[in-house]
């Protein structure tokens, strides 16, 4: 964890210096889930629903930054506060539920990653799930051994390769700009439209990042920290937050736009290989391909944080410190059986997108009642406007999602 000193120290290095923990959160707002959603949102209405996810990136950044600003100013997690509040009997069982959304989401992510390795080298799916989870494995012993920075620097990296395999395709055919203005008024085409508009929200609302960004920011920056450093802290997390969700708001809507002037009404674009196809015949193997590398990057990346998140939630809400290693293990073991089994992988994604779903009131609601509590924040406590702001966001999410998952149950 960094010493006082050493942020002090760095304050000649430039305000560059302190980003980095949302780029971290900001991965699984580009996770194959949002993969899946955003093509299919595309491919099947075109820019109608462009709006949804302008939306929910404004809603994910506002978000994020109220989890950040919680670690800075209390020097705690999320998880940890909520583990001291709770019953023991509530807070087991809300432990539970946070460790089964962070098993969900990082079943898409292994899924996702598993896909990529097909498409590149024909690799099994199965074989590819176990790849993925090496591979995360070894992310994740550099953030053990090396600490977060060059964690975050990988990462980072990550995400730059998922920014240009998902946007590659928009600069050989562009998306119609009025079309695109058009598509930011709000409205729906059907029950169908709204479905796949809550699974787009859902997909970017994501519990687990919500959890961790607390800690990320908290361990980056440290605790031992001076009402002026807070200050200069918060502000550059502004910076940090703004810019690494816009990236990955860009990086959304890419995909969507992608899939609207490329995908519409092509045959077999629900699923991700059938996406890949379809791109490769109207874009060349040249941008499939990158669409592929994109693919790979983003189940790579959004797995080890996931990793990270899990872990981040159980030393939070039970006090005890499984060895990461020991939870990546035991969390691989859902994707590589149902990988195993030959289910449907596009199936599996849908199923955990929505399960997904189930997750977010849990995460939104502490969010919004800690942040908004003098004894917790001091003076960095919300303020009406900001209160009202969160409180509308809890509705308007609440309630797509529990639309999301009625409209799947009678689907």
């Amino acid at each position: 964890m960094p010493k006082l000193k050493n942020l002090v120290g760095r304050k000649q290095r430039g305000g560059w210096w302190l980003l980095g923990p949302a780029f971290v959160a900001a991965i699984a707002y580009v996770d194959p889930g949002n993969v899946a959603a955003n093509l299919t949102g595309g491919a099947r209405y075109g820019y109608l629903l462009v709006w949804v996810l302008v939306a929910a990136n404004l809603i994910a950044g506002l978000v994020q930054y109220q989890s950040a600003k919680l670690g800075l100013v209390s020097g705690r997690t999320m998880p940890e506060i909520l583990g001291d509040r709770l019953r023991p009997t509530a807070r087991r069982a809300f432990w539970v539920q946070a460790e089964l959304v962070a098993a969900a989401t990082d079943l898409a992510e292994v899924i996702g990653g598993a896909i990529a390795l097909n498409l590149l080298f024909g690799l099994p799916l199965f074989l590819g799930g176990l790849i993925v989870g090496g591979v995360s494995m070894l992310l994740l012993a550099l953030q053990s051994r090396y600490g977060q920075r060059p964690f975050e620097s990988v990462i980072i990296g990550l995400l730059a390769i998922i920014a240009i395999g998902f946007l590659a395709g928009l600069f050989v055919n562009p998306p119609d700009g009025l079309a695109v203005i058009d598509g930011l008024v709000p409205r729906f085409s059907g029950r169908d439209s709204v479905l796949l508009a809550a699974s787009m929200l859902g997909a970017t609302v994501m519990p687990h990042a919500i959890y961790v960004h607390s800690a990320l920011a908290r361990d980056r920056h440290g605790t031992a920290l001076t009402v002026e450093d807070r200050g200069r802290l918060l502000r550059a997390t502004k910076w940090d937050v703004v810019t690494a969700l816009g990236l990955a708001g860009i990086v959304n809507l890419g995909m969507l736009l992608l899939a609207a002037v490329n995908l519409r009404g092509v045959a077999g674009t629900d699923t991700i290989e059938g996406a890949h196809t379809a791109i490769s015949g109207t874009l060349g193997p040249g941008i499939a391909l990158a669409f592929a590398i994109g693919l790979l990057a983003s189940g790579l990346a959004s797995t080890s944080v996931g990793s990270y998140a899990g872990a981040t939630i159980m030393a939070g809400l039970v006090k005890r410190r499984v060895p990461i290693f020991v939870r990546r293990v035991v969390t691989l073991v859902p994707a590589i059986v149902i990988l195993g089994l030959g289910v449907d992988p596009t199936w599996a994604l849908v199923i955990s997108q929505v399960f997904l779903s189930f997750g977010i009131p849990f995460a939104l609601l502490p969010l919004l009642r800690l942040t908004s509590d003098r004894t917790v924040m001091g003076e960095q406590v919300n303020g009406r406007t900001v209160r009202w702001t969160l409180a509308a966001i809890v509705v308007l999410v609440v309630a797509l999602n529990l639309a999301l998952i009625i409209l799947t149950v009678v689907s």
